[in-house]
């Protein structure tokens, strides 16, 4: 087989016999030799006015035959008491527990909040009528935060293990095969719980434990070495080792370890708001002429601009999505984005964030060097923007042509966000953030015309795009050097930022964990 990079226009990829052409042309081998075309990759290149898509393409000398979807890897049954306890259900929990599991160490799994079916009950209730459960919600749960939020597969981590192993394990169990050749493969919302849940089901069915609704409230030691957690129930369980998989928001957990002593201490994290923007704005922004193209589907945008020496970013875009409460807190506003696998909603919107370092936290009278200098700034940056909102978790908002000038929206757009919106003032609920948001906006609008106009909206905020504490880790082998047994990882350790990387890094611990055990 032979494969070839093309640069096309998108009618071809609803031609095939002419994609079959211009494979073999640009690989230079006679078309009788070509039995199949088959698509490795694909992304849209829409930089510089001009639309085409990017293709990899694999040239088989024979059709291949149709093959059923791929099964998981068989895992052998086990018994006795677990090996390992794993803090958390998502991707970084829940790979780790895969990782293990094929290599016959028995998991048992803890995760604070609740199954799927639950836990869809849950951030249905807070939806609709701005009841919190604190902990099941969009959060905590089963399969982490990234389950009722996205599902969003992207990630520029390579270097950090075999993303092609993630995607293809979350294929053996449900997601569509397209994430394989996606450039930004995306699961949806609507289809990644049952992808979770199948894994969790293999898990059990192999002899495995998980516990919802168990909160961890301390850790067990023998001497340094931990050797277990003590639940919320006052229960504990005890194992060889804890990896703690807890996830960004888990910020009880940071004061747990403060008095176990483990070495903490502020790490640079990002918070702003939600931007929505029509979707069919933002498909004739990014694709002029072939805005709604068959073959393209919704656009996306990615942006990085300097505001007043800060940098300010697009994050967690969502092109036909839907922005959702996602506090964790009583008292505390708090929005994430969804979007369907078919990406077909009115709305598109995405994260505009800036970044949060020494220089912010200290202008916002906090101590660097504290290591929850970060939790506070997020907390009451949350608070103000329940207050504004005017409470039961209704979203303070603002169209971005007034928030550019400062003034207070008259009326305001119509939004996916399920609790509504009040105007307010943005710009004060972000207090010293809001000087390089607009600058950062203006330069975009100069871009992309009108994407700070009265079409936009920014609707308040997002603040949970990483933790802001990073807890200590010895390179060599993973553990926390004053906590040994213990297995700080993934997004809520500092060592991830999304799904991919979570789940990365979570298999990294698996196997650095496996060959610790076999050698003891």
């Amino acid at each position: 087989m032979t494969r070839t990079e093309v640069l096309v226009h998108p009618d071809l990829l609803l031609d095939a016999a002419r994609l079959h052409s211009v494979a073999c042309r640009a690989a230079g081998i006679r078309p009788a030799d070509v039995a199949f075309v088959r698509v490795v990759r694909k992304s849209v290149d829409a930089r510089r006015g001009r639309v085409r898509v990017r293709l990899l393409l694999e040239l088989c000398p024979t059709r291949p035959d149709p093959r059923p979807p791929a099964q998981p890897r068989a895992l052998a049954a086990v018994t006795g008491t677990p090996e390992v306890i794993i803090v958390g259900a998502g991707p970084a929990g829940l790979m780790c527990a895969l990782t293990l599991a094929q290599r016959g160490v028995r998991t048992l799994i803890v995760e604070r909040g609740q199954a799927v079916p639950q836990r869809r009950r849950d951030v249905a209730t807070l939806a609709q009528r701005g009841q919190l459960d604190t902990e099941s919600n969009y959060c905590f749960g089963e399969g982490g935060a990234g389950t009722f939020s996205d599902g969003k597969l992207y990630t520029r981590a390579r270097k950090r293990g075999p993303v092609r192993a993630i995607l293809e394990a979350l294929v053996q169990y449900g997601a569509p095969v397209d994430i394989l050749v996606d450039a930004r493969p995306h699961i949806g919302t609507n289809r990644l719980p049952t992808v979770i849940e199948r894994l969790r089901t293999h898990l059990q069915d192999a002899g495995h434990q998980l516990l919802f609704g168990a909160r961890v409230t301390d850790l067990m030691r023998r001497g340094r070495h931990v050797c277990g957690v003590t639940l919320a129930d006052g229960s504990s369980l005890e194992a060889r080792a804890v990896v703690l998989a807890t996830g960004h928001s888990a910020s009880d957990v940071y004061h747990l370890l403060a008095r176990q002593g483990a070495t903490m201490q502020t790490k640079s994290f990002a918070v702003g708001v939600r931007v929505e923007h029509p979707q069919a704005f933002v498909d004739r922004t990014q694709y002029g002429d072939l805005a709604g193209h068959p073959a393209l589907g919704s656009a996306t945008y990615r942006l990085v601009e300097q505001g007043c020496g800060a940098a300010v970013f697009s994050f967690c875009m969502c092109p036909g999505g839907f922005i959702v409460p996602a506090a964790t807190h009583v008292g505390r506003q708090v929005v994430n984005g969804w979007s369907p696998y078919s990406r077909r909603g009115r709305f598109a919107n995405s994260g505009l964030v800036v970044e949060v370092g020494p220089a912010q936290l200290r202008a916002a009278g906090l101590n660097p060097e504290d290591p929850f200098a970060g939790l506070a700034f997020q907390a009451a940056l949350e608070q103000r923007a329940y207050e504004a909102g005017g409470g039961e978790y209704v979203a303070p908002a603002q169209r971005l042509s007034d928030f550019i000038r400062g003034e207070r929206s008259t009326s305001l757009p119509r939004c996916s966000y399920p609790r509504g919106l009040q105007s307010a003032v943005m710009n004060q609920v972000l207090q010293g953030l809001a000087e390089p948001m607009v600058a950062a906006l203006a330069a975009i609008d100069r871009k992309l015309p009108g994407f700070a106009g009265d079409e936009g909206v920014a609707v308040g905020v997002e603040s949970r795009t990483s933790a802001p504490i990073r807890i200590q880790r010895d390179p060599s082998d993973l553990q926390a050097p004053e906590l040994p047994g213990l297995y700080p990882a993934a997004e809520g350790a500092g060592y991830a930022g999304g799904i991919m990387s979570a789940a990365l890094d979570g298999r990294r611990i698996a196997l650095t964990l496996a060959r610790a055990l076999r050698e003891k």
